[in-house]
């Protein structure tokens, strides 16, 4: 089995891609030891054409597929996207409209983010061999076993992606899926701009010496491992991120101090930059640190009123047959237990039909829940005269 490597066959493939409702899309690629993606192979496949496309062929100019995979007639249809959208993003296109079956899979009552092979099997009664799971995918070439196992992953995907969209579409269920969509497409989801890295962690503290520590040291790990194609991780820990932002260190001796950055760190290479970037930080730390609204204090939740709320989720989504991660998060029945008018998705369209007034109901003492058997029942209580 022969993979895409030169620019006339990639053209002509996505000539003829190009003419579909919709195609399914698949990458392999590399990323344990180095911060950007590396793109090994893209599988594509349609009704009735599917490719392996090797981006590491010499001169191998991907344009026509990111063309057709910025094409609004085509539905580009992947399995847990986020990854593949990234690298695709890094590439200078976000893949759009998009289809993915993951979130469809908890839409149609197939549990929490069920795996590929998994949503295979159930729906259309094939096991999955995975005896070419754990390729190299950069290790060229490649035999014909790897490319048949790549290749399945969307030609399966392009035959379950009718069945689970009329699936959707009968329960009345598909707009759900396509408003999760609006996320996974995001651009700004996938902004990898340093000054803003320390947005995907979590501060402790809101004064505006730690915040400019905080996003300093964020923007300088993210800035290196950049630079430097390295995991954020094998430049500086998370935790390293909160204890430099608390402590404020400004020279050596200070760095040093600091329990979860590596011995002889301020020494190395790293040390003197990023102390330079905490200095530059710290000289006007009002400037420099985010504005974070952060409102009233939150009231503490009574615990016995989340787990209620809990149990109500799991009835309701099991009586619909949807992920109740799919519904409301923990996060959102913390909000919800302390205020009616909470801003959480639980309380907005389909959710709040589903799910969300029977939580306002359950709180107002005007809804039971009902041990029968193994399963939990919700009962609407009378008005009392």
């Amino acid at each position: 089995m022969t993979p895409i490597t030169d620019n006339a066959a990639l053209e002509a493939f996505c000539k003829r891609i190009d003419a579909e409702p919709f195609i399914a899309v698949d990458t392999e690629f590399m990323r344990e030891t180095t911060y950007w993606p590396k793109l090994c192979l893209i599988q594509v496949a349609g009704a009735t054409d599917a490719a392996n496309i090797d981006p590491l062929a010499p001169g191998l100019d991907l344009k026509p597929l990111l063309d057709v995979l910025a094409d609004p007639k085509v539905v580009k249809v992947f399995h847990a996207a986020r990854q593949d959208v990234e690298i695709f993003n890094n590439l200078g296109v976000i893949p759009s409209p998009l289809f993915d079956t993951q979130v469809a899979g908890m839409a149609a009552g197939f549990g929490e983010q069920i795996a590929y092979d998994a949503l295979v099997r159930q729906m259309l009664k094939i096991d999955i061999d995975k005896s070419s799971r754990f390729t190299d995918w950069s290790r060229r070439p490649l035999s014909d076993a790897q490319m048949s196992y790549a290749l399945a992953d969307v030609t399966h995907l392009a035959k379950l992606y009718p069945l689970l969209r009329d699936r959707l579409e009968q329960a009345g269920r598909l707009p759900w899926v396509m408003e999760e969509m609006a996320s996974l497409t995001d651009k700004a989801a996938y902004d990898l701009d340093p000054e803003k890295a320390w947005r995907r962690l979590k501060p402790r503290k809101f004064t505006p010496k730690y915040l400019a520590a905080f996003k300093a040291a964020a923007a300088w790990r993210e800035r290196t491992a950049q630079t430097r194609d390295q995991p954020r991780g094998r430049i500086l820990k998370d935790e390293a991120i909160d204890e430099i932002a608390t402590q404020g260190p400004t020279d050596a001796d200070g760095l040093n101090r600091l329990r979860s950055v590596p011995k002889g760190f301020s020494g190395s290479k790293f040390g003197p930059d990023l102390l330079e970037a905490l200095k530059t930080a710290l000289k006007d730390p009002e400037a420099y640190a985010p504005k974070i609204e952060r409102g009233p204090a939150p009231v503490q939740a009574q615990g016995a009123v989340v787990e209620l709320l809990k149990v109500l989720l799991k009835a309701r989504s099991e009586d619909a047959g949807v992920a109740s991660k799919l519904i409301a998060t923990v996060s959102d029945l913390e909000k919800l237990a302390v205020d009616d008018n909470a801003d959480v998705a639980a309380l907005a369209g389909w959710r709040r039909k589903l799910f969300g007034e029977d939580a306002l109901k359950l709180k107002r003492g005007e809804l039971a829940l009902v041990l029968e058997g193994a399963r939990v029942r919700v009962v609407e209580l009378e008005a009392e005269e």
